[in-house]
């Protein structure tokens, strides 16, 4: 709770006790009535306060005025008790509205605070950790494993192998040595890198993005809020209607100025949208909370009614449909058995913490006997030599095989493909690719079912890898070997085809999907493993990385509106009736204040149903 809603609850809670005393207590007028107003200035200088400012910067007709001319006129008319009883009510909702925005917020906010921005520069031999801006072209950086390389730059000393997917979508690392070009935002995984950077942060190819990011954004259509719609056209017309009601009446009839004086004002505290505005953010919030139940953030309303119109779904491959990490597929021995095989690949990966070596350890699954092992060469680029009981073994790529004049046969499996030789004799090869998560067919399956019209992927993978996933998982299309602008391309591509109502929803993990998520109407990033910069472009974020929960969310999202809808006809219908009644002298202040308490009570119980959300998630779950 931030300290200005600590401050508001602690108005609330004394006026309420002040309230309490001058309506409860036996007390002579003066005394009741210095309560009353003590009890007033409690709880409504602020909304006074705005609304004389905003009156002088020319935003006359809001809810502040309709609150702050309608309470002040009972007090001076001697209705105190029903003057403070407005404004406190309206502040009450207006505690429950901030409390819930700033929790949100504070969800968003802390997931934001998860990137590694420094950068170890050399300098007089020593390691300094500083801002990346702070770094410049042609100073030494030095980037160990699990970092991000913070600038682009030439590797000057050491190997390792990088994680590009953030950046390019390829699920495959990239091993690198001295001599080649890095850039930034990679995960560096296995050795420690030496960097000479030949760029200055605001040039490089995170930054770059970042910029793409902001730029597309722009592009992005407002929802205007209803509430400020209907508040436009709905105050001012209420305001002078008020006039009229305390004007003209006692002008034609010879009536008491004071009768009518008194029905303007209870038309103008039912007039006061205060159902409304407490009951349709509510509403919203509900929908938000329920989704962050199932571990979905929502950054706002706006996003969520979008949501209630998908029409079409796109999703980035690696990390999001797949788990980007890498399993063990296929094992075709040709002069021993496959288990045999297997057991010569992970001895010789032994020493290794690439994550094909580690998938075909993992794949193995039994202890190694680190005695049976000796000789142990790796070949940059190519793979690893090594002699395991006495025996030669060559585990690499076909390059590998190449260079040692073994004669294999290429396979033409879709993946990465690990050809092993025994004694110069070629033994056989192994298929490694990255995993389909457990819940994307399900996810697939979910969105047809809840009437999404299209599913379409996006990948800077392979055409074959990419159409192998796609078919797996019965995609309706999908775009392969595309570099970040490409996406944004087809996602152009494909909004100019959506309906006028139809939204189009990018689902995506690395920063390379950042401008796509800025760009399409909802942009949704997994937050378990997903980039920051893919995070902070998203408008939805899935903390747990199961694209399953995209069904479960649009559903929310259209019982939100539903939900939203309800409360708006039952709010302005009783209303109406209300305003009626109170004009014609049949509803006095206090009728006026527990219809619109009675309506926004009713109104947050059913906001409350948007909460539940059980029923939405996949049966597997």
């Amino acid at each position: 709770m931030t300290r200005k809603q600590k401050h508001l609850l602690f108005r609330i809670i004394i006026a309420a006790v002040l309230f309490a005393a001058g309506s409860l207590l036996t007390l002579d007028p003066t005394a009741e009535m210095a309560v009353f107003l003590v009890c007033y200035v409690v709880i409504g200088w602020d909304i006074v306060w705005k609304a004389l400012t905003n009156i002088l910067h020319g935003q006359v007709f809001d809810e502040n005025f309709l609150m702050t001319i309608a309470t002040i006129g009972a007090l001076i008319l001697g209705e105190h008790s029903e003057g403070v009883a407005v404004m406190l009510f309206y502040q009450v909702g207006e505690w429950f509205q901030s409390y819930a925005v700033s929790k949100s917020r504070k969800s968003i906010a802390s997931l934001m605070d998860i990137r590694p921005d420094y950068a170890n520069v050399e300098r007089n031999g020593k390691l300094e950790q500083v801002d990346p801006e702070e770094v410049n072209i042609g100073d030494t950086i030095v980037v160990k494993p699990g970092e991000r390389v913070p600038l682009d730059g030439k590797i000057i000393k050491g190997t390792s192998a990088l994680d590009t997917s953030a950046l390019t979508g390829e699920s495959m690392p990239r091993d690198v040595e001295p001599g080649m070009e890095v850039i930034s935002g990679c995960i560096n995984q296995t050795g420690i890198l030496t960097i000479q950077t030949t760029k200055k942060y605001g040039e490089s190819t995170v930054a770059k993005i970042l910029d793409l990011v902001e730029n597309a954004s722009d592009k992005k259509g407002k929802t205007e809020n209803f509430i400020s719609r209907f508040a436009r056209y709905y105050t001012p017309i209420v305001v002078f209607a008020a006039i009229a009601l305390a004007v003209l009446p006692p002008l034609v009839t010879g009536q008491p100025f004071t009768v009518w004086i008194y029905r303007a004002l209870t038309f103008l505290v039912i007039s006061c949208p205060c159902a409304l505005v407490i009951s349709i953010p509510l509403s919203f919030f509900g929908g938000i909370g329920g989704a962050s139940k199932i571990g979905v953030l929502v950054k706002g309303s706006n996003y969520l009614e979008s949501l209630a119109h998908t029409e079409v779904v796109v999703f980035d491959k690696t990390g999001t449909l797949t788990k980007g990490s890498f399993a063990v597929s296929q094992i075709n021995a040709v002069s021993m058995k496959e288990a045999q095989l297997l057991e010569l690949a992970a001895y010789a990966e032994d020493y290794s913490n690439h994550p094909i070596s580690l998938s075909i350890k993992k794949a193995y699954g039994k202890k190694i006997d680190h005695s049976r092992i000796s000789d142990v060469q790796e070949i940059a680029g190519h793979g690893v030599r090594a002699v395991i009981d006495g025996k030669t073994i060559l585990a690499g790529n076909a390059k590998l095989m190449d260079k040692e004049g073994i004669a294999y046969i290429p396979s033409n499996a879709i993946g990465t493909v690990i050809y092993l030789a025994c004694n110069g004799k070629y033994a056989g090869y192994i298929v490694i690719e990255d995993e389909i998560k457990a819940d994307a067919p399900s996810a697939i399956k979910a969105l047809k079912e809840v009437g999404v019209r299209k599913t379409v992927m996006l990948t800077g993978d392979a055409d074959a890898v990419g159409k192998k996933v796609a078919q797996k998982l019965g995609l309706d299309q999908a775009y392969t070997e595309l570099l970040p602008a490409d996406k944004v391309d087809r996602v152009e591509m494909m909004l100019r085809q959506t309906t006028e109502k139809g939204k189009l929803v990018f689902v995506g993990d690395g920063i390379n999907d950042a401008p796509v998520l800025a760009r399409a109407d909802v942009g949704i990033a997994m937050g378990g493993l997903g980039s920051d910069a893919a995070i902070e472009a998203a408008d939805v974020v899935l903390m747990t990385d199961e694209p399953s929960k995209i069904s479960a969310v649009v559903q929310i999202a259209r019982k939100t509106i539903r939900i939203a809808n309800e409360n708006i006809v039952f709010a302005l219908g009783v209303k109406i009736l209300v305003l009626i009644l109170g004009a014609t002298g049949y509803a006095n202040m206090w009728a006026a204040v527990f219809a619109d308490v009675g309506v926004s009570v009713i109104a947050i119980l059913n906001a409350i149903r948007a909460m539940r959300v059980k029923k939405f998630l996949p049966a597997t779950r």
